[in-house]
């Protein structure tokens, strides 16, 4: 048996630093999103996702994959957003199949009237904290971790951070 690749001091510091970054901002940022909108972040980005896309609909595979969740995640939380009006699910005109899901008026005014706020709070806790150079270096880190937990690149942000690494983005 070999022995453990054990965490340097250095490492170690690294380490507890970044497991609480990723167990205190996704709680900081359901917060304010479930105060001010009663949305989660998930709810919140598939309604952002939505809304760039010209008609305002997206197959719900490519809507999951644009959102960083699993079907069953996206499944779940667009029933949810139905439920409150802001979503609507129409079959695919493509094929017939699949599911499309498209933003409503009510969605999308729901998202403009949370966007100010919620931008406004990631701006105080992400990129305000930030030298500039820190964005390309914050950018980067990310960018390779994604690669190891996204090898096959099934999220969008996988996509992103490997154009950026060829030169493409």
């Amino acid at each position: 048996m070999t022995e453990p690749r054990w965490l340097s001091p250095d490492e170690r510091r690294v380490w507890l630093r970044l497991a609480a970054l990723m167990q205190l901002l996704p709680a900081a940022l359901d917060a304010q999103l479930q105060r001010d909108a009663d949305l989660t972040a998930t709810a919140y980005l598939t309604l952002a996702m939505l809304s760039e896309e010209d008609d305002h609909r997206l197959r719900m595979s490519e809507l999951g994959a644009r959102s960083n969740a699993s079907p069953s995640r996206m499944s779940h939380v667009v029933a949810r957003l139905e439920k409150d009006g802001y979503v609507r699910r129409e079959r695919s005109t493509d094929d017939g199949r699949g599911q499309v899901a498209v933003l409503t008026d009510a969605g999308l005014a729901k998202l403009e009237e949370t966007a100010p706020g919620h931008v406004e709070h990631v701006r105080q806790l992400v990129f305000d904290p930030l030298a500039p150079e820190h964005l390309d270096q914050l950018d980067e880190v990310a960018s390779a971790i994604l690669g190891v937990l996204d090898p096959g690149g099934r999220f969008a942000a996988t996509a992103l951070a490997r154009s950026r690494c060829s030169g493409q983005g």
